[in-house]
């Protein structure tokens, strides 16, 4: 495992943890230890019971725009099984977020581009500046966004999907938000502030609801009706028997 530096900054600040890519001379460009960085934060946010959200950004004016130009000349350069590995550690990345306890929200000011722009979308919610720019221009050097397509193929209609994957063109906030890629658009000037109000309103949810029902949102993909309303039924049994639950309707009941 590549050594840890400072190009991922990790704080928690009341109930919310803020995951930052710290390399914007590189327009946060990934390498090894910037998605060793990432995942370790992860574990560390699975690690505290107080946490309600994590929040994933970028410093200066890009949240990421890929892969940086010594990883792809390593790729050009690799072997079959240094290429699984890069790759499965990617995928590692994207599972840490998927499987993540709380939900994880991408904030994004400027370009997320190809492994940037799978890195927003894998999170739970996105929200864009209004100069944010999105797009996968892998084709354009004959590369393939492959272990995203997972992913939007979940988020997006499958021809907005295909049009973004091989077409390889930028899209922007506005586009984004329009097909349903991003959650909200919030201007420029205002966007930290903006981001600011929106997560902490996760700070006043109850941990084991938001746990149970991210966990079940994504549980029941791909499962039939039925399925799916008995997992539900089993959660809800989960749910009513928990502390949180006992204890909001019981202040609840008192407000009455």
């Amino acid at each position: 495992m590549p050594e840890v530096d400072d190009s991922v900054l990790y704080v928690v600040e009341d109930k919310i943890a803020r995951i930052t890519l710290n390399r914007p001379d590189k327009r946060n460009a990934l390498n090894d230890t910037m998605i060793a960085g990432i995942k370790r934060a992860l574990r560390e946010v699975q690690g505290d019971e107080h946490v309600r959200a994590i929040v994933i950004t970028g410093s200066g004016k890009d949240f990421c725009s890929g892969a940086d130009l010594a990883a792809l000349e390593r790729i050009s350069k690799a072997s079959v099984s240094e290429n699984s590995d890069d790759a499965n550690s990617l995928m590692e990345l994207f599972l840490l977020i998927h499987h993540c306890h709380v939900p994880v929200i991408a904030a994004v000011r400027g370009r997320a581009l190809a492994g940037g722009c799978g890195l927003a979308s894998v999170c739970d919610l996105v929200l864009a500046s209004t100069s944010a720019r999105f797009g996968y221009p892998e084709v354009k050097i004959g590369f393939v966004p492959a272990m995203v397509l997972a992913i939007l193929r979940r988020n997006i209609s499958e021809k907005r999907a295909f049009e973004l994957v091989t077409r390889g063109e930028e899209i922007s906030a506005a586009q984004a938000n329009e097909i349903g890629f991003v959650n909200r658009v919030f201007d420029d000037e205002t966007f930290d502030q903006d981001v600011t109000t929106y997560v902490k309103k996760f700070e006043q949810m109850s941990k084991s609801a938001l746990t149970l029902t991210k966990s079940l949102f994504y549980q029941i993909d791909g499962l039939a009706f039925r399925e799916a309303l008995e997992t539900g039924s089993d959660v809800n049994v989960i749910a009513r028997m928990s502390d949180d639950c006992r204890a909001g309707i019981s202040g609840f009941l008192k407000k009455k």
